[in-house]
């Protein structure tokens, strides 16, 4: 049996973090986003005074609500809405691994809610297995 050589630093590299798995142009965008919050607020402030999960969180939140009702660009820094969801999901976890973040969460719901919803889900499913077809953006009207 012929086996291939193989670089020694193809097998010392290849067990470690694969950072060419982190598509480029999102982490540019992702770049884009720090860089308007750094000209905003400061470069890295995040990581020297504490923030609050709630104030990322929302702002994560609000983003994606617009793009998913329809808005793909945040008229106020111009970049994709998807994009500052990633921003401010960066600034979170940042600060999270850096001890640097408020844990202003609410009180811990109880263990198993969202599996009893998926529960009732699937009975909904179940009791219409035929649904009538979405309505979309992409419909165009009769």
């Amino acid at each position: 049996m012929n086996l291939k050589e193989t670089n020694p630093k193809d097998i010392a590299g290849s067990s470690k973090l694969p950072f060419s798995c982190v598509p480029a142009n999102v982490i540019g965008e992702i770049a884009l986003g720090l860089m308007e919050g750094a000209r905003k607020y400061g470069r890295h402030n995040y990581r020297k005074l504490p923030i609050k999960a709630s104030i990322y969180y929302d702002a994560a939140m609000r983003h994606l609500t617009q793009f998913w009702e329809g808005e793909d660009i945040d008229p106020d820094s111009g970049l994709n809405h998807i994009t500052k969801v990633l921003s401010c999901l960066t600034v979170l976890r940042d600060a999270m691994l850096n001890d640097k973040w408020e844990d202003n969460r609410p009180p811990k719901l109880k263990d198993g809610w969202l599996a009893e919803f998926n529960r009732k889900a699937k009975e909904i499913v179940e009791k219409y297995p035929n649904p009538v077809k979405d309505y979309t953006e992409n419909d165009r009207e009769t």
